[in-house]
């Protein structure tokens, strides 16, 4: 199998469009279909179900992605590192964040890490888009990513859980929930929750944003954002409420916006994730100095309690 070959075939499994796929590995649609029929006809069976309005992975494709992903990243990992020793250099570690109090912890564990590990090399920061969270790691940009669980990916790896936060419903002023001390979550039944557009794991939403209360309403969907300002415009106007974390609270303040306690929500956690098949002892080092950054109690706030 030719390089190209596989790596239009890993891009289509994540796009699943080849227009996509072919905007983002910079080839013409038809290179894509063609690599796409060589595969398909050296392996003797379709990889890709396509229709008019869909294209999904048949369950030769499915398994063919699980067995040569790892594999295709490794190799990638690899390659980058062997370049970076003939350099002369250490790359940096590259470990990216999806919100102001998770980049805090980074931050610090950053510093203990390189305490521990001088000769490790530096470490990056690169904030997350909220609605992308995963990409950035799955392509090779991220070594590590400090975000909200769960992570339920079967390439992907979790360390324990670093932040604790409770949970906040934000509405704008002239909302009757932002005269209230507290709301709860069967409160929900009544408004239109804010919710993120993008590449956004459903399982991570649905545990963000309930789809029903507890006494068994549905809860409402409204206006899908990409950006946590888009998010913040559209509660201040009105258009809709959103829960999110407590710590929001002082990285968010805004005169239209207040934030009320959910009182029998679960909280939000965080931790880190990183690449199975590309994990190294530089990712694990970083891990370890976040959860020792916890258990001594020198992160920012709102850190995991039972961590310590």
């Amino acid at each position: 199998m030719e390089r190209r070959d596989l790596e239009i075939f890993l891009t289509l499994a994540q796009e699943l469009h080849f227009g996509r796929t072919a905007e983002r590995l910079h080839v013409t649609q038809a290179r894509v279909s063609q690599s796409v029929k060589h595969l398909e006809r050296r392996i003797g069976t379709a990889l890709f179900e396509r229709t008019s309005r869909r294209v999904a992975l048949t369950p030769v494709g499915r398994q063919l992605l699980e067995d040569v992903r790892p594999g295709y990243e490794a190799i990638r990992a690899g390659l980058a590192r062997a370049a970076a020793a003939g350099r002369g250099l250490a790359e940096p570690l590259r470990v990216g964040f999806t919100s102001p109090l998770a980049g805090e912890l980074v931050l610090t564990a950053a510093t203990l890490y390189g305490e521990s590990h001088p000769a490790a090399g530096e470490v990056s920061l690169h904030e997350t888009p909220l609605c992308d969270p995963l990409t950035s790691l799955r392509e090779g940009e991220l070594d590590l990513l400090l975000a909200q669980y769960p992570v339920i990916e079967a390439d992907l790896s979790t360390g324990p859980v670093l932040i604790s936060d409770t949970r906040v419903l934000a509405v704008s002023t002239r909302h009757p929930f932002a005269r209230r001390s507290s709301v709860r979550l069967d409160d929900l039944a009544t408004e239109k929750l804010l919710s993120l557009s993008g590449r956004v794991p459903a399982y991570w939403l649905d545990h963000l944003l309930p789809r029903t209360t507890p006494d068994g309403r549905t809860v409402e969907r409204g206006t899908a954002a990409t950006t946590r300002q888009e998010l913040l415009a559209l509660v201040g106007a009105g258009r809709g409420v959103h829960p999110t974390a407590a710590h929001e609270v002082r990285y968010h303040a805004r005169p239209n916006i207040a934030y009320v306690p959910i009182s029998d929500a679960p909280p939000l956690q965080y931790g880190l994730t990183w690449r199975t098949a590309t994990e190294t002892s530089r990712t694990r080092a970083f891990a370890q100095a976040a959860a020792e950054v916890v258990r001594r109690g020198n992160g920012p706030g709102n850190v995991c309690a039972e961590c310590r």
